[in-house]
């Protein structure tokens, strides 16, 4: 907490109303000996109420030239992030914050002026997992008076009367000016957030339903049940959201769709995720870290990581019979040589398929089967020496077969995930 009106009506009220009080104070220095000031002021405070105290201190400029980002956010971020901390420490129920009503309308219009979704227009919400805003729905003048009623002291930020930052620019110059065009204003502003804060939930249910109708499976986006949605580029946006993909990533995304090949990446500026497209789909996978390991596979083995596989030598007697799955995979033993050796396809592999007599490279392969880059991504090999004996999932090589002299065979099986 700071030592300004809000956060100090806030305190007293709770500890009033019986609360379990622990007082955190974040020194961001950025107000030299005025910071530094607060901080003592806060700390005298939760003394003279007996309540335990917890200082913080940032270099707050440093981060935000650090991470790229304005000294409102980098504040923001350094904040909650130790609050958290101090949260789980000392296993509170909840973290108060002396947000008030003034506070939500000028939240709201910072977020139409820089340009955002419906959920930016709902204002401030009253609660947001653990942490809490008791004062949300008094204004900065009802707080004030309440204080100056109860003869209670705290201490004024100079920087709220700087209209260097955007938001005390709306507190200090455009909400006077749209009260000279509607003196209830601010009213308006908190009704229509109301309203909006109702509409957002039927729009994130609404989402919802697209998400399991286009994204069954939480990474695949059928390309064609997207299109069949009532507004497809929205649609998009909402289900790519979570990854970490921004608007502008995603409409380049959805102008792909009927004009690029397959093949084609965008990745998420903000996480580790990339979105693949393929022929009918949209694939949203994390970024590709290429295996370049090498996995010995022994007979009678047992391989668990990185994929399930189990090898078995066995005896081939009359009525032996070869499984038709493509999961399961039967060789000659005479024609291996262990260990065999599971690797990642690369450029320039090539195999015999089974059933065939001519060498055919692994990415013609994959062209015929119409692999998707994901797939073709992540498709294992199992190797005797410098041979593919198996694509796993996939073919044998025709040279590793069982053909009538087999005496032993060896059983592969993969388990898939």
């Amino acid at each position: 907490m700071s030592g300004g009106a809000d956060s100090m009506a806030l305190l007293h009220i709770l500890v009033r109303a019986g609360y379990d009080c622990t007082v955190a104070h974040c020194n961001f220095h950025l107000r030299g000996e005025e910071s530094d000031g607060d901080a003592v002021f806060v700390e005298q405070t939760a003394a003279s109420l007996h309540l335990p105290f917890f200082r913080m201190d940032f270099d707050t400029s440093e981060y935000a030239v650090r991470h790229g980002i304005s000294v409102e956010m980098a504040a923001r971020e350094l904040r909650y992030r130790w609050f958290e901390e101090l949260r789980q420490t000392l296993r509170a129920q909840a973290i108060a914050v002396a947000h008030h009503r003034d506070d939500s309308i000028e939240t709201l219009l910072l977020n139409l002026i820089r340009g955002t979704g419906i959920r930016g227009l709902c204002g401030i919400r009253p609660k947001n997992g653990y942490v809490i805003r008791p004062l949300l729905n008094q204004s900065h003048r009802e707080i004030r008076e309440w204080l100056s009623q109860q003869d209670l002291i705290f201490r004024t930020d100079s920087s709220n009367f700087s209209d260097k930052y955007m938001r005390n620019a709306i507190r200090l110059h455009l909400l006077p000016l749209m009260e000279t065009l509607n003196p209830s204003v601010r009213d308006a502003i908190v009704r229509t957030a109301e309203h909006l804060s109702g509409v957002e939930s039927l729009y994130e249910n609404s989402i919802e339903k697209e998400r399991a109708r286009i994204m069954p499976d939480g990474e695949c986006i059928d390309i064609q049940k997207l299109m069949r949605s009532p507004s497809p580029q929205t649609v998009l946006y909402e289900l790519i959201r979570p990854f970490g993909f921004t608007r502008p990533v995603s409409a380049s995304v959805f102008a792909s769709i009927h004009g690029d090949k397959s093949g084609k990446i965008f990745f998420a500026p903000n996480s580790d995720y990339r979105i693949v497209k393929d022929r009918t789909s949209l694939l949203v996978v994390p970024r590709q870290t290429k295996d370049e390991c090498e996995y010995t596979v022994d007979m009678n083995d047992s391989l668990t990581y990185p994929i399930r596989l189990t090898t078995k030598q066995t005896e081939v007697v009359p009525g032996f019979g070869i499984g038709r799955s493509r999961s399961m995979a039967t060789f000659d033993m005479d024609k291996l040589s262990f260990p065999l050796i599971l690797r990642r396809w690369r450029e320039g592999d090539s195999f015999i398929p089974f059933g065939m007599r001519g060498r055919k490279k692994l990415s013609d392969y994959f062209s015929d089967r119409k692999f998707s880059l994901v797939q073709k991504e992540r498709t294992w090999l199992l190797c005797c020496a410098e041979d593919i004996i198996w694509v796993v999932g996939e073919r044998i090589d025709n040279r590793y077969r069982v053909n009538k002299s087999t005496r032993f065979a060896l059983i592969v099986r993969f388990f898939r995930p």
